[in-house]
């Protein structure tokens, strides 16, 4: 077993120098290459940091991205996992995305619960990889070495009464990646061990890559959120926030049988991929007015997109997190519509109740992912019925060892997915 004493393989520094012994300090122009993404994004330029890195990094072990507090990322070697439990794999990481929730880890070391100096935690939890060894319970025909999976990143205790519900994701004791909560690391590191049924093989001739398969994860919250809201065919829906979760949350609409789906984000190049994506038919856009407040707005998107002869859309979800955005939401939807929260904001809002009790709206909360998420998300992407490929969400490629230049990238809202590359 490999030494459990950690090698510091680097830290990022913030506008500071330091020196560690024999320690060589390597400046580097942070650079963004982007992929393919319509319309053409400017390149972000970012300051200039100081990565610290040890003069030998070993290929045989378990090189790890770990949070340590705000702005504090060191990349250090962890054990290799073992597998004690036979229903357990080990995966050996490919790309791992960001996600808006790792933004607020890296600006704030955490949101409801915190890394610290004596607790830190290693990032990541939308990830795809190959497997790398399984548990002497996994019969051949469920996983093998050498198969491309998607990673369900949590696992609940599967004996309370929300697991036993059906609603797993709700379990008290759940495991999830990156969670500081659970205790459990994340995925930005070069090994990951999980149970079996929490990965998900990629069909041969799916047209789905190692580098796609890490989209699975936000896609299973866009399916979440449509079937909490019950979308169904001829329903208007509006979709705030274009980012991954939202263009997906907007093409499983329409999958779902939406008539109409109008994005709303206030990056006009966001917005027109989402159109781009649900298609033209279905598909409309609403770039926020800044001179409106939320009420302006939602009768704007009503009017502009001839959906106030309905007196408001049926479906209203939110993938953003704005407290604008929540509020306008609350507005645009008719009498008896249904309000779906799926992104993460700030923990207290002002929220338009009085409209809420008054149209009955019905409001339901969006945690995660449940029995089924995944499979119909794959299932959707492998039919290409999603409106693209899911290559073409990828915006924007890191390595290992710039883990930090990515969240800075998503931190500024631009592209749709950023991925970070496993460790090579």
């Amino acid at each position: 077993m490999h030494s459990q004493v950690s090698a510091w393989l680097g830290r990022v520094s913030n506008g500071r120098k330091r020196t560690r012994g024999s320690r060589s300090i390597v400046d580097r122009q942070h650079s963004i290459n982007f992929q393919p993404f319509k319309p053409a994004l400017q390149l972000l330029q970012l300051p200039k940091q100081e990565v610290i890195l040890s003069q030998t990094m070993a290929t045989d072990t378990n090189l790890s991205c770990l949070l340590y507090g705000p702005l504090d990322a060191r990349f250090e070697n962890r054990p290799v996992p073992t597998i004690t439990n036979p229903d357990d794999v080990i995966v050996k990481i490919a790309y791992t995305g960001v996600c808006g929730s790792d933004v607020h880890f890296w600006l704030d070391g955490g949101i409801r619960t915190f890394v610290s100096e004596s607790n830190p935690l290693t990032m990541g939890h939308e990830a795809s990889g190959t497997i790398h060894a399984v548990g002497s319970g996994i019969p051949p025909t469920t996983l093998s070495p050498g198969d491309i999976v998607a990673i369900e990143p949590g696992y609940p205790c599967r004996h309370c009464d929300r697991c036993k519900a059906g609603r797993y994701n709700l379990c008290p004791r759940m495991k999830f990646a990156a969670d500081p909560g659970s205790g459990l690391h994340g995925t930005l590191s070069r090994y990951f061990v999980l149970p079996a049924d929490f990965c998900y093989r990629i069909p041969e001739r799916s047209g789905i890559g190692l580098r796609e398969a890490v989209l699975v994860e936000p896609l299973a919250v866009a399916v979440h959120a449509v079937r909490l809201a019950g979308v169904k065919p001829g329903d208007s829906v509006v979709v705030f926030g274009a980012g991954t979760v939202g263009v997906f949350t907007a093409a499983v609409a329409r999958e779902f049988g939406a008539r109409v789906v109008v994005s709303v984000d206030l990056l006009k190049e966001r917005g027109e991929f989402a159109r781009g994506v649900v298609g033209e038919e279905v598909g409309r856009v609403y770039i926020p007015d800044k001179g409106l407040d939320a009420e302006g707005n939602a009768r704007c998107i009503l009017q502009t997109h001839g959906l106030d002869t309905d007196g408001g859309v049926d479906v209203a979800i939110d993938a953003s997190g704005a407290e604008a955005s929540v509020q306008t939401a609350i507005y645009a939807l008719r009498m008896g519509g249904t309000y779906v929260q799926a992104g993460m904001g700030k923990r207290k809002i002002e929220f338009p109740i009085s409209e809420m009790c008054e149209k009955e709206i019905t409001a339901l909360g969006c945690f995660r992912y449940g029995p089924g998420d995944f499979k119909l998300g794959i299932q959707l992407a492998s039919q290409g019925r999603l409106g693209a490929k899911l290559g073409e969400f990828v915006t924007a490629v890191f390595p290992f060892e710039k883990a930090t230049e990515a969240w800075e990238l998503a931190k500024t809202g631009k592209g749709v997915k950023t991925v970070i590359e496993g460790p090579k």
